[in-house]
């Protein structure tokens, strides 16, 4: 084996610089990509076998070099079994940890040619990273996106088939390696407990990290809440990486409305600057808060200064996203009057908050799949509604039991009307999770045929809520968001609640869908 050719063209930089200490280098091959799934390896990849909850990739190393792999990465005393393979073997004890690492060096580290915003917490994610990128773009700088919806780099738009909000540690390294080759000078990119939990956001070299706010879930993964907040603060620690390859100080912007900014405050040794709708003490406030059916105007104040914002999208908790997506901007340095400008010009973000027309009622679609998420946008909608609030929701399968109950129990105190359906059962009986939804829902006072109904299918269950709506209801379509499928144990199929609700509206109501 030719261990001293050069990398191919598809390399940037050297798998092998990102190996730990002692391992030696020089017996190993260059190599065409970091692969940890053998469906998707060829002939000069090097395949890293990662032991996941349902699969190992140790079974599947001997498929991955018959797919042309030249060399595999393996938990440490698991690679003796693969040595009759014919390729190299490095045994180490963390795959997953070198994994980013060799997967940063094979791209050339990208995130230390680039200015790395990481945004993090329960809910607001998604849309603080997307009015971030707006906010960026507004001050003229060509900006990336990794988020759970899509991702951006510079101008071309990248759907995200995988559900998975942080992708895997070679996907995000060779993302960032394109944005930067597309002349990006700055990365907005969002980033969940798992992901951190299990090395994906390694080598990012963050210069800002952004926490929203911090409510019970994932809880099936971490095992209770102070793993989950753990593993959040895993996001600030990346601002102080001895990695990170730049001079500037890292900022930490934290929402000093929830408790937790305390903790995550101490993870990072950076530089702290705190936002705040309701906590005075925050080094930038929200003022002459106005809330309007479809947006907000309100200023921001640093002691100091104040400018006038504005949002597109209702709700405090918007106002909230906006507020840490300024401070985000200012922290980069970046003129915070034309950040604002950038959020007031964005016109929304896929699946949040996202008005469907065409009926003679509001109908809307969000992704809020957490208790606390719905309650903030029932309560966020519910001064416009003259009549009930009708809530389509679900729980997603193989979740944790807190999900299913919290979500009961606040559609039991803020929705007058739901049907309970659907959302991603993968394994489990779908009569089982909305049994678990239906139950904490009696528990907490509601009465089924009353306050609530079960229709498993998605389709016909939101087919049923238009059909209940009167023109002073409003109908909202919960959990899915800008989801294109539906996971089932079969696997996922297509799915997208807007256009579903755009066919069923345009069938009761006439015209064509939109």
């Amino acid at each position: 084996m030719d261990t001293d050719s050069a990398p191919t063209p598809a390399a940037r930089g050297d798998w092998r610089d990102g190996l730990p200490e002692g391992v030696d280098r020089a017996s190993l091959p260059a190599i065409r990509a970091v692969q940890f799934d053998s469906r998707d390896v060829t002939p000069g990849d090097l395949f890293v076998c990662i032991s996941g909850e349902r699969a190992d990739g140790h079974d599947f190393a001997s498929q991955a070099v018959r797919s042309g792999a030249v060399a595999l990465i393996a938990e440490a005393g698991r690679g003796g079994a693969l040595q009759g393979l014919g390729v190299p073997v490095v045994e180490v004890a963390t795959p997953r940890a070198v994994m980013a690492s060799a997967a940063a060096a094979h791209e050339g580290y990208p995130a230390r040619s680039l200015k790395m915003i990481g945004v993090t917490g329960t809910d607001g994610k998604s849309t603080t990273s997307f009015l971030l990128h707006a906010a960026l773009s507004a001050c003229g700088l060509k900006t990336g996106l990794l988020t759970t919806i899509e991702s951006k780099i510079a101008d071309r738009v990248l759907p995200n088939p995988t559900r998975l909000t942080s992708q895997e540690a070679p996907v995000v390294q060779r993302m960032l390696a394109e944005m930067l080759a597309e002349g990006c000078t700055h990365a907005v990119v969002e980033a969940t407990s798992i992901g951190l939990d299990l090395h994906r956001l390694d080598h990012c070299a963050l210069d800002v990290a952004v926490f929203t706010n911090l409510t019970p879930d994932h809880l099936d993964f971490h095992g209770d809440l102070q793993k989950y907040r753990a593993a959040k603060g895993r996001l600030f620690e990346l601002l102080d990486a001895t990695d990170r390859g730049k001079k500037r100080r890292g900022t930490a912007v934290l929402n000093r409305d929830d408790p937790a900014w305390h903790y995550m405050a101490s993870r990072t040794r950076a530089r702290v600057v705190t936002y705040a709708l309701d906590d005075d003490e925050a080094d930038v406030t929200v003022e002459d808060l106005m809330q309007w059916p479809d947006g907000s105007t309100f200023a921001l104040s640093t002691g100091e200064e104040s400018l006038e914002a504005s949002i597109r999208l209702p709700g405090r908790f918007n106002v909230a996203n906006a507020a840490a997506a300024v401070t985000a901007a200012a922290a980069l340095g970046l003129n915070a009057m034309q950040a604002a400008a950038g959020i007031a010009a964005c016109e929304g973000v896929p699946g949040r908050m996202q008005r469907i027309d065409g009926a003679p009622f509001t109908v809307i679609v969000d992704y809020a799949h957490t208790a606390d998420a719905l309650a903030k946008v029932v309560e966020t909608v519910r001064p416009a509604v003259e009549g009930r609030v009708i809530v389509v929701f679900g729980c997603a399968g193989e979740r944790g039991m807190e999900r299913r109950t919290g979500l009961g129990g606040v559609a039991a105190r803020v929705v007058d009307y739901a049907v309970l359906t659907d959302e991603d059962p993968r394994s489990e009986p779908s009569d089982a999770i909305i049994d678990d939804i239906a139950r904490a829902m009696l528990a907490a006072g509601a009465v089924e045929g009353e306050h609530f109904e079960r229709i498993p299918d998605r389709r016909a269950a939101i087919a049923r809520a238009l059909n209940l709506a009167q023109p002073a209801d409003l109908v909202l379509l919960a959990g899915k968001g800008h989801e294109s499928t539906i996971e089932y144990a079969d696997g996922p199929r297509p799915w997208d609640d807007r256009e579903t609700a755009r066919e069923l509206i345009a069938e009761r109501f006439g015209g064509p869908p939109i």
